[in-house]
């Protein structure tokens, strides 16, 4: 068996399935780390039937059929031992199955450390548990080369309410980012949308991002492209696609000129900078449009998707990808989140000047490669040892489970030094022993975009560990999803003497053994302790802010 290197307990067993299906045509320009949208269906069943909402669980909607393995070659040639068969056992029935196209926005859970710095409790509806838990790298084993490493461990919960419960935790991560990369991966070809409305005046918000593309020019190569396109009332293209080397100091005038102006419209601002990366498009390298802005738009198209049916040709035949980064106290999440989820995107959002130092002068060069396209995950649950389970989070980002295997459904792109975590609430049958899950990672080649596969099984006998006493990284995963389900459900709070603001949701209702937040901040805080993590004491803080204004 293999171990996570921090995990105590004991974990899954590993096995690989891969197959190389007929290679299709190389992409124009390789993409950044996104994600593509999923169903929108909530993963929660018992004993092979759905869940009742008396379980405390939403009622979801009718599952998908199995999956029936590898889609077919366009050329209609069969598929067996000659292309190599990704799965050779029969899967489970499809109430037990769960699949989500790959995600790691942050954005979620840094506008919600805002919200609460700022005194104020964030909108439910702006509230991804998946993206708070993402916000932790954990330390799972990695691969060699390109592709994905399968993590897969949990604990059980305590308490009268955790009876038979276990949380588990799927980690897949990627090659590790390495110095030596700097010099090997493609160039890139960043178009920076910078939207300079009136809102953007605020104190962290122009002012920020104007520091952090300065930084950010300094540290891209002589190779890379940059180009500017500035948007208010109206968009223009301050500067087309340059090539850094002996010219950064035009980036740097340019940058320089950026001063906030009139209205938001953001529509003609993405539209815009499409059509510069277009024209600035270099093929073998990495064409990718950098969105910057509030996302309050108020004038022109506000509707996202009426802009991205503006930029579905150059996101389709060029694979340009967009990357959006928030800022500011007032937000508009769910546009950017949109536009970023079927931008084949991903988001983050900064809230000062070290965040925007760290997307900008680390992540973004860092994550100009790419190790692999269109990723999914498939977990498949065992029922002669689960009565049911809770897919936390992802609820943007589901996949149908026949889709699994489907080339042609969008998954998300990632690219090196990244993990991603999925988190399940599951309710083993009483004395379940043996088998419980196996999750399964499917993606393609960056460069051939022949498909793989990695899969990691999970025993029920591993779980019998608490989960308080577990490895760290599950314990801090645990907080972040406990953290996230609390902030989406119930409450209100009044402004004024008229205007009310409900945060009730009533399709969240508190995970399996959920501790209070009073609880869930120690527990933060001796995490913090124990890892001397300064972002997990951020997490901490937070709780805090939380637990104040919740009361």
């Amino acid at each position: 068996m293999r171990r996570n290197e921090r995990h105590h307990g004991r974990q899954g067993r590993r096995h690989r399935g891969r197959g190389t299906l007929l290679a299709a045509t190389v992409a124009a320009g390789l993409l950044l780390t996104a994600c593509g949208g999923g169903s929108g269906e909530d993963s929660s069943y018992r004993g092979g039937e759905k869940a009742q909402d008396s379980d405390g669980f939403p009622a979801p909607a009718p599952a998908p059929g199995q999956p029936t393995g590898p889609a077919a070659p366009e050329d209609g040639t069969a598929q067996g031992d000659q292309k190599g068969e990704l799965r050779d056992t029969a899967p489970p029935p499809a109430d037990y199955l769960s699949t989500f196209a790959l995600d790691v926005d942050t954005a979620s859970y840094g506008y919600a450390r805002r919200a609460l710095a700022d005194g104020r409790r964030p909108d439910p509806s702006t509230i991804r548990p998946e993206e708070f838990i993402n916000s932790f790298p954990q330390h799972y084993e990695r691969p060699d080369g390109n592709g994905f490493r399968v993590t897969v461990d949990g604990a059980r919960t305590d308490g009268d309410s955790g009876e038979d419960w276990r949380l588990v935790r799927v980690g897949l991560a990627t090659r590790a980012a390495t110095p030596y990369e700097e010099g090997e991966r493609p160039p890139a070809a960043l178009t920076f949308v910078i939207d300079v409305s009136g809102s953007m005046a605020e104190p962290g918000r122009l002012d920020l991002a104007k520091e952090s593309l300065g930084v950010m020019t300094d540290r891209l190569r002589d190779d890379d492209s940059v180009a500017i396109v500035t948007f208010s009332d109206e968009a223009e293209t301050v500067l087309p696609m340059t090539r850094l080397g002996d010219h950064r100091g035009r980036v740097h005038e340019a940058i320089d000129t950026l001063e906030p102006t009139a209205s938001t419209n953001l529509g003609a601002g993405v539209a815009t900078g499409y059509r510069t990366a277009v024209e600035g498009l270099r093929e073998g390298a990495t064409n990718r449009v950098v969105l910057l802005s509030d996302a309050l738009a108020n004038t022109g198209e506000t509707d996202a998707d009426a802009i991205l049916d503006r930029i579905a040709d150059a996101r389709r035949e060029h694979g340009i990808t967009l990357f959006g980064v928030g800022v500011g106290s007032d937000y508009g999440d769910a546009l950017m989140e949109r536009l970023a989820d079927k931008g084949d995107g991903h988001t983050t959002y900064v809230s000062n000047a070290e965040d925007a130092r760290k997307v900008f002068s680390e992540q973004l060069p860092r994550n100009i490669d790419l190790t692999a396209r269109d990723a999914k995950a498939q977990v498949a649950f065992d029922p002669e040892t689960v009565d049911q389970f809770r897919l936390i989070g992802y609820d943007n980002r589901r996949v149908a489970d026949e889709d699994f295997r489907n080339d042609r459904v969008d998954g998300g792109e990632i690219g090196p030094g990244h993990t991603v975590t999925a988190l399940y609430a599951v309710r083993t049958k009483p004395g379940a022993s043996g088998h419980l899950a196996t999750a399964s990672v499917r993606w393609l080649d960056p460069k051939t975009r022949a498909p793989h596969e990695e899969s990691g099984q999970l025993e029920a006998d591993s779980l019998d560990q608490p989960l308080w006493d577990a490895d760290d990284g599950l314990q801090v995963t645990a907080t972040a999803a406990y953290f996230a389900n609390a902030l989406r459900s119930g409450g209100s709070e009044t402004y004024g003497e008229s205007d009310t603001y409900s945060y009730t949701d009533s399709r969240w209702s508190p995970l399996p053994a959920a501790p209070t937040l009073t609880e869930l901040a120690e527990r933060a805080d001796k995490l913090a302790f124990t890892t001397e993590n300064k972002a997990i004491r951020q997490l901490a803080e937070a709780i805090r802010q939380a637990n104040r204004l919740m009361g």
